[in-house]
């Protein structure tokens, strides 16, 4: 998979994994105070992209479920699109203090 990727992905993007104290309601109040990124269940875009797994792709999974694969409440994924770097650090920050 690796030598395909490199093949057909020349400027791949990246995903940042990060952990919320505060579980469930911590990861939604983060996701609703974005300003600049997105929010969707799906990665990989030339916005960036925030998501949620608990509460949007494994939603449906129980407590249990979720820790088999390692889907822990506060969980967000950020798939890093092509904004400058600093509207993009900007926008985590601010919704971080909301937190």
């Amino acid at each position: 998979q690796y030598n395909i990727a490199v093949k057909q992905m020349k400027n791949g993007g990246g995903i940042v994994c990060f952990e919320l104290k505060g579980g469930l309601e911590s990861g939604r109040t983060f996701l609703n105070n974005l300003q600049m990124l997105s929010v969707t269940a799906n990665l990989g875009d030339t916005r960036s992209i925030a998501s949620h797994p608990a509460s949007t792709t494994h939603g449906k999974l129980t407590d249990e479920e979720r820790q088999e694969v390692n889907i822990t409440p506060g969980l967000i994924r950020i798939s890093v699109g092509l904004e400058h770097v600093d509207d993009i650090l900007n926008d985590i920050m601010q919704a971080l203090e909301k937190c």
